[in-house]
């Protein structure tokens, strides 16, 4: 496939914004990264690399491939030099909208005119940063979801302003990772699957947070039904419980309705500094959760 674009710059070494430049340069783009803090990439690519082994997880980028490429990605402290010629710049930092605005502005401000800017936000459209890029002809959203796990998807979604080619171009750079572009039509806090998920997630919240149902269980019927080795507690513990409150602030400060107000006891969690695999402790304890014990789905488990 022919892509769409030579140089790469992720803007944000955290989770997905790792996974993003190590898959960009598997797939034959050159990759740099930009952060403030001097640790994050090597901090983050530790991270994913003891829990994907911890998890028995088989990435898509072969193990054999792993230090190679992250030789290959270039890191810098310094946004001019991280995104000195580089045709796409993808925003991945946490969910807070201000934060977004002062990244775009800080993209516009380093970047080539011709780069095309993606924010990798899993809830908020491009229409709330684009204005701050000065650019916003030149905007898109392309969420990512666990694309090192085999969950090959992004979503792909137009501003107010964007240009149809720079939505091509979006189009062949996501199909050019391996992943299957999800086209939005509309605006809409989540996008495509984000928002089915948001379902889950928030219903799950509820259920433990009002003590309706133990964590555990829920999770024990998520994997019951869907055969899959994780459940919706796990899986935050995975995105980290931080990102996943601050998420479920971007809705509720959308619709100020009380029904969707993340519970209290997330918040606690959040303060305790219990924010999942990157903390060692969230719903579950790592390196090993009970989550994947051989006993969590035996009906007559073994003492």
């Amino acid at each position: 496939m022919n892509k769409p674009f030579e140089k790469i710059a992720v803007v944000g070494a955290g989770f997905l914004g790792t996974q993003i430049a190590l898959l960009s340069a598997y797939s034959g783009y050159k990759v740099s990264v930009f952060d403030s803090k001097a640790s994050a990439f090597d901090d983050t690519y530790k991270r994913l690399v003891t829990d994907f082994k911890n998890k028995k997880i088989n990435p898509v980028i072969p193990w054999d491939k792993w230090d190679s490429l992250k030789q290959e990605i270039s890191f810098s402290t310094d946004p001019a030099v991280a995104l000195k010629n580089a045709d796409l710049v993808v925003e991945a930092v946490f969910e807070d909208l201000e934060v977004k605005k002062n990244v775009f502005k800080l993209m516009g401000a380093n970047a080539p005119a011709k780069a095309i800017f993606a924010s990798n936000s899993s809830s908020m459209p491009i229409s709330r940063m684009e204005a701050a890029s000065g650019r916003p002809e030149k905007c898109i959203n392309t969420h990512f979801y666990l694309p090192l796990q085999g969950m090959n998807m992004a979503d792909l979604a137009p501003g107010t302003k964007t240009l149809p080619e720079v939505m091509e171009k979006g189009d062949a750079w996501i199909r050019s990772l391996g992943c299957v572009p999800l086209r939005v039509n509309k605006e809409i806090l989540g996008f495509v699957f984000n928002s089915v998920w948001r379902a889950i997630k928030k219903q799950s919240l509820y259920m433990w947070g009002n003590d309706f149902a133990d964590y555990r269980d829920i999770d024990r019927a998520w994997r019951i039904f869907t055969k899959t080795p994780f459940g919706p507690f796990s899986l935050m513990d995975s995105v980290g419980l931080d990102v996943v409150y601050d998420i479920e602030m971007v809705y509720y400060n959308h619709s100020k309705d009380p029904k969707d107000k993340p519970p209290d006891a997330l918040l606690e969690k959040v303060k305790k500094g219990e924010l999942g695999v990157k903390t060692g402790k969230g719903f579950y304890t790592y390196p090993n959760p009970e989550i994947q014990d051989p006993n969590f789905l035996n009906p007559n488990p073994k003492k």
